[in-house]
């Protein structure tokens, strides 16, 4: 594959920039790590993601917006393709990016979840993009068997970056309870 790979990070929510200084950079990291464990065979293209970092306002909108949920979440994806995990795109024409889709964060959701769950706000907003990522590529959970397929990517990916698996972490958890 030579690709490059065009990771557009757009924090208009100040409260990220000021909790995580290098947001920009861990957004980049961990989808690039993404990618890079469900990778697109698109030949000599440009693949371009978008990053929003903002806050549970704007969330809550697109959840009502586009899944008719009347509340924030934690991470949207807006895939520009349908297809089963992993698919290969087919490579759009000579000087033209391959847009893969957005990927769009709530900042007061994601920071409650970490300290609730006793993790790293850096941490948390990995394994999130990472998640986002994939969906991007296909991968879904709405199945157990989906769920086990992506958590099982996803805890691979977020090794890589040093994260700890997030699912083992809520196993635990559950276990003590």
């Amino acid at each position: 594959m030579n690709s490059v790979t065009d990771i557009a990070v757009h924090a208009p929510c100040p409260d990220w920039r000021a909790a995580l200084a290098d947001c920009d950079a861990l957004c980049r990291d961990a989808a690039l790590a993404a990618l890079a464990a469900a990778p697109l065979d698109g030949g000599n293209s440009i693949i371009e993601i978008g990053i929003r970092l903002t806050d549970d306002a704007e969330l809550r909108e697109l959840n009502k917006r586009y899944r008719h949920i009347d509340a924030p979440t934690n991470v949207l994806s807006f895939p520009m393709f349908e297809g089963p995990p992993g698919a290969d795109l087919a490579a759009p024409p000579d000087g033209l990016p391959l847009a893969l889709g957005d990927v769009v964060l709530a900042f007061e959701t994601i920071r409650g979840e970490a300290a609730s769950q006793g993790k790293s706000l850096a941490d948390h907003l990995g394994h999130l993009v990472v998640h986002g990522v994939l969906h991007l590529r296909g991968y879904d959970h709405v199945d157990d068997s989906q769920a086990a397929a992506m958590e099982q990517l996803e805890a691979i990916v977020l090794a890589g970056l040093g994260v700890a698996n997030p699912y083992e972490a809520i196993v635990e958890r559950r276990s003590a309870s």
